[in-house]
């Protein structure tokens, strides 16, 4: 599972002279975008999207986590973003061995075995980025195209059903 920031426009050249009140502002790094988060549920075999929820930029990745297991994982892989779900994770999927990335900080700096086992952790994480490749770079959906949270959240459950078939007409190889 993961996220991604969709942007929006930042502008107030409209008629009601205001931002989307829907969308929300959200710092990454050092840089400030505009705009609402799109979090999927990935199975790391079939590379296909098996759950989708869409939120305001402003709501932080583990706070969707409940709604992105549908209960039958047997490994659940994030980033360091779910780290210290374990409770949510035993709570929506019983069967499900955490797998997410440990956090380091600066009081406490990952071990080389915990770095080394992060690195292997990213090769089956990095499945659901492929999926935002997909939608951003394949669709073009890097920024939102409608004001409002509910129509954009059509928008991307749309895209993320087309990009199941881009996924599994590479997987199976359809023609």
């Amino acid at each position: 599972m993961d996220a991604s920031i969709i942007n929006a426009p930042s502008s107030t050249k409209n008629r009601d002279k205001a931002r989307d009140p829907d969308m929300k502002q959200t710092r990454k790094g050092n840089q400030w975008y505009f705009g609402m988060k799109t979090h999927i549920g990935v199975d790391s075999k079939t590379k296909l999207i098996h759950s989708v929820v869409v939120t305001p930029a402003n709501v932080h990745d583990s706070q969707v986590l409940g709604d992105l297991l549908h209960g039958n994982e047997t490994r659940v892989w994030g980033d360091s973003a779910y780290t210290g779900q374990k409770r949510v994770i035993h709570e929506r999927s019983p069967n499900a061995k955490d797998f997410t990335q440990r956090k380091g900080s600066r009081h406490r700096q990952l071990s080389e075995q915990e770095r080394s086992s992060n690195r292997h952790k990213s090769k089956i994480r990095s499945r659901v980025e492929h999926l935002f490749g997909i939608l951003k770079g394949q669709f073009g959906y890097k920024k939102v195209r409608y004001r409002g949270l509910d129509k954009n959240a059509h928008a991307v459950f749309t895209k993320c059903a087309l990009a199941n078939l881009v996924m599994a007409n590479r997987h199976y190889h359809l023609s």
